[in-house]
């Protein structure tokens, strides 16, 4: 089955002041089902952090509240309609410090309301994670919002030493227990309204986690880390055609050897757990499973580090061992050694090709899945604005049997019409948008990263119009 898809970040979504999980999704998804769109991948759904960064989440296994949708606290009689005021929000991108603080307002109310507990006791016993990170949501606010190694250390050092009595804040972490039980709720809604559609849904998932997360701070021996909290190394990539100085990304490394000895066990619950929220799990930065960029703490850029093994196939093995079915996406973008493609290829994961980067290159189309551009780099007008002359040259050459007037249709046309069982085009990229409305730029922290978002689905129907004669044109209906 050839198939044809499209990103969208959920926080792109045409809802009030950010996308979220009610009707602007489902309306998204009648519109891809219409358009014989079969794919929807989105970026992580983990609770931002630093920079609004969905790289950075304080958690593996939480959802961000901001996507929840106030209208279904409504229905259920959490919260009244008039209570659910019209506030005034930028129509073009997220302002996240706005609507948090609007939203969490009314998540408070709605907690006020809320009677079924019992629920709430079985959704706390059903998911492992839970408690952990509602803990470290409340440890942190009663720490000034400070990462978790500059708590006080009652606080800091509760997961050896149990030195809180928890009842005094049992009241807090039922209220971020019960934003993960609708957060849960909604989510699953709506991949299953997806999937009745049929539209199968692809998640990202970080390779790494965040430094102040929920998951470094209860499982601290399975990083690379300093007595007090701070790592030993972090996580980064060295100097390449993103960056002259690479990408210094400050995660924590993870203790390999010690999650061997473990049986892999943080892994494995992290990925299957991404398995079940999705239906197949793109993961970020896969060559770090073959081998990872190890830089000292100390160092300001990438540019100083070393090149590490990780023991990729006992991982992989391990996992299917345990959860044979789970779908894996791997991100193979960049310099990379063979060793990485085979890694990835005796698991047939499909890697990823991106017109941007391979549009001279020969190419087997059918080990990748193929994207005019991704999260990371320029859409594709602010691409073609910025080539040389030669290579717009050379472009124009390659895409000439194409009849669109409009090059970014072009560019889409061509990818469709790979032999690639799978073509994912980014939203912003369908729309022809220029450089101004690019979503993220590597290296660089703030506004305006992550926060381009639709206003209307109108240019949306009409672009999906064109969309669907490309998909049926070229068998992926």
């Amino acid at each position: 089955m050839r198939q044809a898809g499209i990103l969208c970040p959920i926080s792109s979504l045409p809802g009030k002041g950010v996308g979220d999980f009610g009707s602007c999704a489902y309306t998204f998804v009648d519109k891809l089902k219409n358009a014989n769109v079969s794919v929807w991948q989105i970026l992580p759904l983990n609770p931002l952090s630093y920079g609004n960064s969905p790289y950075q989440p304080y958690s593996s296994y939480a959802g961000d509240e901001l996507y929840l949708d106030l209208e279904a606290f409504i229905k259920e009689g959490l919260l009244n309609k008039d209570e659910v005021k019209e506030e005034v929000f930028s129509l073009n991108k997220v302002d996240y410090t706005q609507v948090r603080t609007y939203k969490e307002s009314l998540y408070r109310k709605a907690f006020e309301r809320f009677t079924d507990f019992e629920a709430l006791r079985r959704f706390e016993k059903e998911q492992e994670w839970l408690y952990g990170y509602a803990l470290f949501r409340v440890f942190k606010l009663k720490n000034e919002g400070k990462e978790w190694r500059e708590w006080e250390d009652h606080y800091k050092l509760y997961p050896k030493e149990k030195g809180i009595d928890v009842e005094e804040v049992k009241d807090e972490v039922l209220y971020q227990e019960f934003l993960q039980y609708y957060f849960n709720k909604q989510w699953y809604a709506l991949k299953e309204y997806a999937n009745k559609n049929g539209i199968e849904i692809i998640g990202d998932m970080p390779i790494y986690v965040g430094l102040d997360s929920a998951d470094v701070w209860l499982n601290q021996e399975n990083f690379l880390l300093e007595e007090d909290g701070t790592p030993s190394f972090v996580a980064g990539v060295p100097p390449d055609y993103f960056s002259k100085t690479g990408q210094r990304w400050g995660n924590p490394i993870y203790n390999w050897d010690y999650m061997e000895q473990d049986g892999f066990t943080f892994w494995l619950n992290r990925i299957s757990y991404a398995c079940k929220l999705y239906d197949i799990v793109r993961i970020d930065h896969f060559r770090g499973f073959d081998t990872y960029w190890k830089i000292p703490e100390e160092e300001e850029t990438a540019v100083v580090g070393e090149w590490v093994e990780a023991p990729g196939y006992k991982l992989f093995d391990t996992l299917f061992s345990e959860y044979p079915d789970c779908r894996i996406l791997a991100e193979d973008l960049g310099e990379l050694r063979d060793e990485v493609y085979e890694l990835r290829d005796h698991y047939t994961f499909p890697g990823m090709f991106v017109y941007m980067f391979h549009h001279h290159d020969k190419f087997d189309f059918d080990k990748v899945v193929v994207y005019t551009g991704t999260h990371d780099n320029d859409t594709i007008m602010g691409w073609h604005d910025e080539l040389t002359e030669e290579d717009l040259n050379l472009i124009n050459e390659q895409l000439r049997k194409y009849r669109e007037r409009k090059f970014y249709r072009k560019a889409i046309h061509y990818c469709m019409d790979q032999t690639s069982k799978m073509v994912i085009i980014p939203i912003w990229d369908l729309l022809g948008l220029p450089g101004e409305c690019r979503f993220n730029v590597p290296g660089t922290i703030g506004s305006p990263n992550w926060e381009w978002k639709l206003n209307h689905y109108k240019d949306v129907t009409k672009e999906l119009r064109f969309l669907k004669k490309i998909i049926e044109k070229t068998n992926r209906a």
